[in-house]
């Protein structure tokens, strides 16, 4: 089948403009992650082939026609989050690509219902360990290897010190033994000039 076009200018670029559009796929394996009462996260694949610089996504609730519309260029991200969502209440999500011409056609429907707020603080079990609460369990074991690094660092300091004092005292005790043997030569009874003790008359 032959296609004729204009040859003007303007018409060549607008139909460029046109094909690159015609020719981006919308994207793939659209689907919902981490879902809760108010908030979820939108992931999507690209087909192979497609010069994508961002994304538009249209998210609906069932039933109503406003719309909340998301757009970010300059990104290579394959995702995006959904907030002040409405718990239990049924969304409908379509993405579309960016390029540089354009925009692509939307994304198949996907549909999706939030839990109630209830449901999702049930859903998470005593047993499991969030990412947040292992940083915190990490934050906290480090601040305890300082705090007992530093008790031992200041026992050590303790210990050495006590050391150098009792070494101090030991080595001081025969010079007191020597003062106190001389002190007690010198306090004992003086003998008379003569050689003889002096007698008290009777």
């Amino acid at each position: 089948m032959r296609i004729l076009r204009s040859c003007h200018p303007s018409d060549d670029s607008a139909w460029d403009r046109h094909l690159a559009v015609t020719l981006l796929s919308p994207p793939v394996n659209v689907t919902i992650k981490a879902l809760k009462a108010n908030s979820a996260v939108v992931t999507w694949d690209i087909p192979e082939g497609d010069y994508v610089i961002g994304f538009a996504i249209t998210q609906q609730k069932k039933d109503v026609h406003m719309l909340r519309f998301i757009q970010e260029v300059n990104t290579t991200t394959r995702s995006c989050a959904l907030w002040d969502l409405e718990e239990e209440t049924d969304y409908i999500v379509h993405v579309q690509s960016i390029s540089m011409s354009g925009t692509s056609p939307l994304s198949d429907a996907l549909r999706f219902r939030t839990p109630k707020e209830a449901e999702t603080q049930a859903s998470k079990s005593k047993d499991e360990v969030t990412m947040e609460e292992v940083g915190q369990s990490t934050q906290l074991r480090a601040g305890e290897i300082v705090i007992i690094v530093v008790v031992l660092i200041m026992w050590a300091g303790v210990i050495a010190l006590f050391c150098r004092q009792y070494d101090i005292i030991k080595d001081n005790e025969p010079n007191n033994n020597k003062d106190k043997a001389k002190n007690s030569s010198e306090c004992s009874t003086p003998e008379h000039p003569t050689g003889g003790l002096l007698r008290s008359k009777v």
